[in-house]
């Protein structure tokens, strides 16, 4: 069914998207929908949309729907996921139409019966199309290479055929008239037409400079390169059975020359999954386990478990190790009790029991769930919630809380309150959000507790834990009626709504009283500080280009060691004009190299076409970041800012891109690629990520929960990011290095082969003769010469895979494309000349007026070709066993075999039975036994090929010796510690030390919250899913949402937020292991798919988050 603009389809649960709809009616109350938008920003979270009354009002009747008139006038189809402005007229009334009322393609419908939907825009003018990037072919940089060199063989072919030619001209004119006496011309042949036929003689002659089997073979090369990938036991990832993928056979050698690494962060980096971790109520931590000595443990999957069983309601999920916060909630202890209903009612969450006792969260941000699901297990379960109540379960008492008001949460206020009346009529005022937030409002009684929790906090921070302060008060009746009656006031004011509700806020969060601090983490997949770690000493630059906000992307990059203390300075880019990005990016650039140009410098050697060249890099001393939001980045990437942000970007270490939509992802990749012609990689897991992925020159896809859109559209498939790590230092390295020793060779090889056809034309009259016998033409590349070099191409390696992780330096030339250039093959080109002038003329020269030892001559031409060839296949095969850094069985097979298969071809050609069957075919009857029995010829061979060698051993000697590169360094080591592989790196185990805390993030979009409050409808929504967006929501210091949050139905405010320092020093921590404890494991986690966390496959090794630091080995 064709579905145009204009049309009403109806969408039911857990359906897609298809096009961008205004949402009409729907099955939840207030008109309510749920999506997750995975698709299109890489969240699983869900989000809510809401209808106008006008068209909510129609709900499912299909005669009001189709009897349905109005006009919607919008914007035309753009590429903005996060706006959106139009209007819709309906009977005379105009109403304003925006992001939350519009349903976007690629969304999925959640949690909702039904929904209705007007379709606005189809097909390719759907924001998700207008997002999606264009298919390209991509070819590696060394194809390109060999494109422009294969336009320069065929220059110089003509170029000697031409020379040659001329020669053919001159020679006859001089010399062709004395040979007419038994050599007579055709009639009407002269000088001029032999030149003629010379020219195109040598062409067919001279054909084989050209590489055309040298495509083939790069061909089957990749290939064998991609089994390799495929066949890594070490990149399959047991826990999902799933193996690593070349999905494409062209771009091997690509992998070794990454210079810059595009990554998504939700999915890629991390798994999404929120565990409570820690916590800290009245000056006392809990989540760490101690031995009867008091010292303190690791945890893993081993350690003993919080038993949960005396409350039925808990999630069988969630993992908690320290029984004390058990025992304190047992007991009753007031604070304990006070803090845990706080987290069971200042939420957002909505709660759905679709069997009796099993809860299912639907919260807008996986830390939220995770919060709420950690007072649900001790006690303090969250059941359901109306626009005017929430209900919890205390200790297996059913409890109903009025909910009076929500004080939502934005990027300036870093905080969310509710004000809620107990069932005994007590006003409370809770809060929770950044503890720097919390502590201005506090009452000046709490100052020694503020002390001792700033300690926990900052303890918690120092291990990558997210930390939230929270926060109570008592309220006076009377004062609250009033404050309430000036917030109806302020919330239905049509002018400066927002500071009026701010002023508010203000007001009533004070004196404020300190229950303590929550810690959450982040969960990373396994591996991936260490994965960054050895690629940065690898020299490759990571921007981590997000969809999430500001605040989750910098503690994720904290977490992951792609930001650091240690780090000079972290620039925040966040202003809202072009001039104000303008001004920061040069503040940042100026600060890093004051005496940086204002205009970039560019390399007119590096042309890239079309008006187009290659910006110079830029040294700075010390390590930067950059962070720079979704509207900045907007305006960054026009044409007139675009040099400003690249050059400032690449000045610094790690770039951090928030917000960004999935074309803005692109858009940087673009940018990257045209002016700095690096090569470059795109990582990701979600549909949002396939634009990246297709603009960059490799793309990798992560088989995540995300869906399978970014594999399908990618180069390269892993289950997991720290199979990036060997996908490049080792994979990628190791196909480069074959495939640039291939290439060399491969031109050597072929270009001496043919330069003895240029030398001999000078001694035959330029008349086209062949120096070797035909036979050996033929099988010189096809027999000879094919099987060594493939294999050469397939199991060759300088170093093994613990070395090239040992020494990830050892990836630097490819990327500077050391190996391969037109340098290089200059090179490989004069070698080519020298070898062919000692081949020809040293065996010309000892063969020259020379007899056999019974007095024959020797000097015939078939002799001549005979030892020439000779010559010529020795030479090359001890060349390429100078070439070869790893001799296995193979190889050894199949360089020998060569030789002996040469010989035995030869021999058997060149009998007298071979002559007897087809004399034209085998003319050189006899030549093999009559010179190859001769001891001068062997002295021959030998001579020669040592003269061809001996430049290359003394060349590289002294090249090791005076200029040695890291691959002869670490060769070298390889040699002395007898090819044994490296010990393993130790790994030492450390504990961060951190002032950053309140890592949460906060949503850069207003709530829902205001829905609770308005109190437009009574239902119970305990079965429906939703948000407490129908409640009041203030999100506080979490990781929210991409879109808009719930609260804003509430009273929403925008902010944004200075990135806090964080520490990334470490330090040893070391303990006492007792019998029944070992190393360190995570407290349940919440999971916004609802499927178990923590579980490992049969077989897996247990992982670990701990941050460990590679130890170098001092011997290097």
């Amino acid at each position: 069914m064709d579905v145009q603009v204009g049309d009403i389809i109806k969408l039911e649960n857990n359906q897609f998207v298809t096009a961008d709809l205004l949402l009409l009616s729907s099955s939840e109350p207030l008109n309510l929908v749920y999506i997750e938008t995975a698709e299109l920003d890489g969240e699983t979270n869900l989000k809510v949309r809401q209808a106008l009354t006008v068209t909510g009002d129609m709900g499912d009747s299909i005669e009001s729907l189709a009897a349905f008139n109005g006009e919607v006038c919008c914007e035309p189809p753009n590429n903005r996921l996060d706006r959106f402005t139009g209007t819709l007229i309906v009977g005379g009334q105009k109403f304003s139409l925006d992001n939350e009322k519009v349903l976007l393609r690629g969304c999925t419908l959640r949690n909702t019966e039904w929904c209705f939907g007007l379709v606005l825009f189809g097909g390719p003018e759907t924001k998700l199309m207008q997002n999606s990037g264009k298919t390209t072919f991509k070819r590696t940089s060394i194809d390109r290479l060999m494109n422009i060199l294969v336009l320069c063989i065929f220059g110089f072919l003509g170029a000697m055929c031409m020379v040659l030619a001329i020669g053919n001209w001159i020679w006859e004119l001089q010399e062709g008239s004395k040979f007419t006496v038994f050599l007579p011309r055709q009639e009407g042949t002269d000088a001029a037409l032999s030149a003629f036929r010379a020219f195109w003689s040598y062409i067919i002659i001279l054909n084989t400079v050209v590489p055309i089997s040298l495509y083939v073979s790069v061909e089957i090369i990749r290939l064998g390169n991609s089994f390799y990938i495929d066949w890594d036991r070490k990149m399959f990832h047991a826990g999902s059975d799933t193996p690593a993928e070349a999905r494409t056979t062209t771009l091997n050698e690509e992998l070794g020359q990454i210079r810059y690494i595009f990554s998504d962060k939700t999915g890629t980096l991390t798994q999404n999954i929120m565990l409570f971790n820690k916590c800290s109520i009245n000056g006392k931590s809990y989540g760490d386990v101690y031995d009867y000595s008091g010292q303190r443990l690791e945890i893993n999957e081993h350690t003993e478990r919080v038993d949960f069983s005396f409350n039925p309601l808990a999630d069988p999920r969630f993992r908690f190790h320290d029984h004390a916060l058990v025992e304190a909630v047992k007991l009753g202890t007031p604070e304990v009790q006070l803090f845990f209903r706080l987290l069971a009612l200042c939420h957002t969450a909505m709660a759905e029991e679709k069997q009796p006792g099993e809860l299912i969260y639907q919260a807008q941000s996986p830390d939220e769930g995770a919060l709420v699901t950690a007072a649900r297990n001790f006690g303090y379960v969250f059941r359901w919630r109306t626009p005017e109540s929430v209900t919890i379960v205390e200790m297996g008492q059913q409890l109903n809380y009025q909910l009076l008001a929500i004080l939502d949460f934005n990027n300036v206020r870093k905080r969310m309150s509710v004000i809620v009346r107990s069932p005994e009529g007590q006003l409370s005022l809770y809060c929770k959000g950044a503890d720097t937030i919390i502590y201005e409002r506090l009452h000046h009684s709490c100052s020694k507790l503020q002390e001792v929790t700033t300690e926990h906090l900052n303890e918690f921070a120092g291990e990558g834990l997210r930390t939230l302060a929270l926060a109570y008060r008592h309220l006076d009746e009377e004062y609250f009626r009033l404050w309430k009656q000036r917030h109806h006031e302020a919330s239905t004011a049509l002018e400066d709504r927002e500071e009026k509700l701010d002023l508010l806020y203000e007001e009533i969060e004070k004196d404020l009283l300190l229950l303590g601090a929550t810690a959450i983490e982040d969960k990373l997949q396994d591996g991936v500080p260490q994965t960054i770690e050895q690629l940065a000493k690898a020299d490759i630059k990571i921007w981590v280009l997000t969809g999430d906000k500001q605040e989750t992307a910098e503690n994720i990059g904290y977490a992951c060691n792609l930001l650091r203390e240690e780090m000079a300075e972290v620039f925040v880019v966040g202003a809202n004009t072009a001039e104000d990005v303008q001004q920061e990016l040069r503040t940042a650039r100026t600060t890093m190299k004051p005496d940086s140009t204002a205009d970039a410098v560019f390399l007119p050697e590096r042309s890239l076409g079309k008006g187009l060249k290659a910006i110079s890099d830029e040294e700075v001393n010390g390590d930067y970041g950059l962070v720079i939001n979704g509207p900045s980045l907007a305006y960054a990437l026009e044409p007139s800012l675009e040099l400003e942000f690249l050059r400032t970007a690449c000045m610094c270490r790690t770039v951090i891109c928030c917000r960004v939509t999935p074309l803005q992802k692109a858009q940087v990749v673009e940018l990257v690629k045209t002016y700095k012609q690096v090569v470059t990689l795109a990582i990701g897991d979600g549909a949002n990520d396939v634009s990246m992925i297709k603009a960059a020159h490799i793309g990798v896809g992560i088989s995540g929960q995300e869906g399978m859109q970014a594999v399908l559209s990618s180069d390269f498939s892993l289950a997991q990011f720290r199979f990036l790590q060997r996908l490049l230092l080792v994979h990628g390295r190791w196909s480069y290095l074959r495939m640039v020793k291939f290439l060399r060779y491969f031109f050597y090889k072929n270009f001496t082969f043919t330069f003895l056809h240029f030398w001999y034309a000078f001694f035959c009259g330029y008349s086209a003769q062949t120096v070797y016998d035909e036979w050996f033409i033929t099988l010189y590349n096809l027999v000879y010469t094919a099987l060594p070099v493939l294999g050469m191409s397939l199991f060759d390696q300088d170093v093994n895979d613990a070395w090239s992780f040992q020494h990830p330096e050892l990836y630097v030339p490819g990327q500077l494309n050391l190996y391969f250039s037109k340098k290089a093959f200059f090179k490989c080109a004069l070698h080519s000349v020298y070898s062919s002038t000692v081949l020809f003329f040293v065996p010309f020269a000892a063969l020259h007026d020379t007899v056999r030892d019974d007095g024959k001559d020797i000097a015939d031409y078939q002799s001549f070709a005979l030892v020439a060839q000779t010559c010529l296949l020795i030479a090359v095969c001890v060349q390429l066993g100078l070439d070869m850094s790893y001799w296995t069985a193979v190889n050894t097979f199949f360089v020998y075999g060569s030789l002996i298969m040469y010989f035995a071809i030869t021999f058997t050609m060149y009998s007298n039975g071979m002559y007897l069957l087809l004399p034209a075919s085998f003319p050189f009857i006899g030549a093999g036994r009559n010179t190859l029995n001769q001891p001068n010829v062997w002295l021959t061979i030998l001579l020669t090929t040592i003269l061809c060698v001996l430049p290359v051993v003394a060349y590289r000697f002294l090249l090791i010796q005076l200029r040695p590169t890291i691959n002869d360094k670490v060769m070298f080591k390889v040699r002395q510690a007898k090819a044994q592989p490296p010990p393993l790196p130790r790994r030492v185990r450390i504990r961060r030390t951190s002032s950053r805390r309140s890592g949460y993030a906060f949503s850069h979009a207003p709530g829902y919250g205001d829905l609770v409050t308005s109190r437009r409808s009574g239902y119970a929504f305990s079965h429906a899913p939703g948000y407490g967006d129908l409640v009041t929501s203030r999100r506080s210091g979490y990781a929210f949402s991409h879109a808009p949050g719930y609260g804003d139905l509430v009273t929403s405010r925008r902010f944004l937020r200075r990135p806090a320092v964080s520490l990334s020093s470490l330090q040893a921590q070391t303990g006492r292991a007792t019998t029944g404890f070992s190393p360190m494991g995570r407290s349940a986690g919440y999971s916004p798919t609802g499927k178990a966390q923590n579980q490992k496959g049969q077989g897996v090794e247990a992982t670990s988050l701990q941050m460990y630091r590679t130890i170098q080995d001092p011997a290097f």
